[in-house]
């Protein structure tokens, strides 16, 4: 068996390199003999398995393949750079979002669309009033994308192997991205109480320490994690979607799993649009567990709304079934570019890196 264009060395050597053979194509070897190219007994593919294309020396490395020069660091460095970008560039309108979510809004606070909203507030409060509480969404953002990435890239693959080895299983993807945001909220879920607290309209708070301090001190340690259940019961199926129809269509535009940006930026920016629009009424619930919205907590005899069957029912007491679909166009349009910068971002650096790492070791 041959690598296609190769003369007659064969592989029966083993993965060491030999006359002829550069170390590109030693690495490409090693990488195929490693995953397990016949299988042997028990396979049900030793004398089937056919040799990879090979690979143009110019394409850089596999990186999708777990390469030996893509570690969980790689993972997690691309991540958190994602995360943070992410959320820094698309700041203004998640402050938007919460603000059109709210149940009973302040007059002053009523918006028509996304631009009149951004428009308003830069105009009646200041130009950077859409970005207070950015800085505490960053420090909670890195963290916990970079346990989100490497966590899913890990259980991707794991699974995958089990229920479709040698291929891409869309069971697997989803469920590696439920594991993937049990990590990521639990890391980013104090950080998303302080930041929709400072963003609501006529938040008394200006700084995060204020907000930290006044939450630990009025409703103690656990209100930082009130949400924490049903932002898991939204995250999760959000999650499934957005990583099942990502996977999808990077099958159909990118098949052949190379780095390619304008497919990482479209796949990321569908999928964000599927899954947002989709879990729309557990974003809103979430939000006022969050904020304890003043309104909502009148109509509440508890004086706290706690859990997500609390915050159904008291939103559907102040606003009816139309309520659950506050702020849909904001959410939508929020994720959109989002999730297609995080991809974007995190496919580039996560190549880099790898790429970086490979030129390393075969200049040893």
């Amino acid at each position: 068996m041959e690598l296609e264009g190769r003369g007659a060395g064969g592989v029966a050597g083993g993965p060491a390199a030999g006359p002829g053979r550069s170390p590109g194509e030693s690495a490409l070897l090693d990488g195929w003999l490693q995953r397990g190219v016949g299988r042997g007994a028990g396979g049900g593919e030793a004398g089937a398995c056919r040799p990879p294309v090979r690979q143009d020396p110019d394409s850089g490395p596999d990186y999708e393949a777990l390469p030996a020069g893509a570690t969980v660091t790689t993972y997690m460095v691309a991540g958190a750079v994602a995360g943070i970008l992410e959320h820094c560039v698309m700041y203004p309108i998640d402050c938007v979002k919460t603000r059109m979510q709210s149940l009973q809004p302040d007059p002053a606070a009523r918006y028509r669309n996304v631009l009149e909203a951004l428009w308003r507030i830069i105009r009646t409060e200041g130009l950077w009033r859409p970005m207070r509480g950015l800085n505490v969404t960053a420090t909670g953002a890195g963290p916990a994308h970079a346990l989100y990435f490497a966590c899913y890239e890990k259980l991707k693959k794991t699974l995958s192997d089990v229920i479709h080895p040698g291929g891409n299983s869309h069971i697997a993807n989803g469920a590696a991205g439920c594991v993937a945001t049990l990590l990521h909220d639990a890391a980013m879920n104090p950080a998303e109480v302080v930041k929709q607290r400072m963003q609501m309209y006529n938040s008394p708070y200006h700084r995060v320490t204020d907000c930290v301090r006044a939450v630990w001190r009025n409703e103690g340690a656990g209100a930082f994690y009130r949400s924490y259940t049903t932002q898991l019961t939204m995250n999760v199926p959000f999650q499934a979607i957005h990583f099942m129809t990502y996977e999808f269509l990077q099958e159909h535009f990118n098949p052949q799993r190379r780095y390619n940006p304008s497919s990482h930026v479209l796949s990321g920016a569908c999928a964000g649009a599927v899954a947002a629009a989709a879990t729309t009424p557990l974003d809103v619930c979430k939000t006022l567990l969050n904020t304890q919205e003043s309104l909502a907590l009148n109509s509440n005899i508890t004086g706290h709304i706690t859990g997500m069957a609390s915050a159904f029912r008291t939103v559907y007491q102040v606003g009816g079934v139309t309520a659950y679909f506050r702020g849909v166009q904001a959410r939508v349009i929020y994720q959109i570019p989002s999730t297609a910068i995080a991809w974007s971002v995190y496919e580039f650096f996560k190549y880099l890196i790898t790429k970086r790492q490979e030129e390393w070791r075969a200049g040893k």
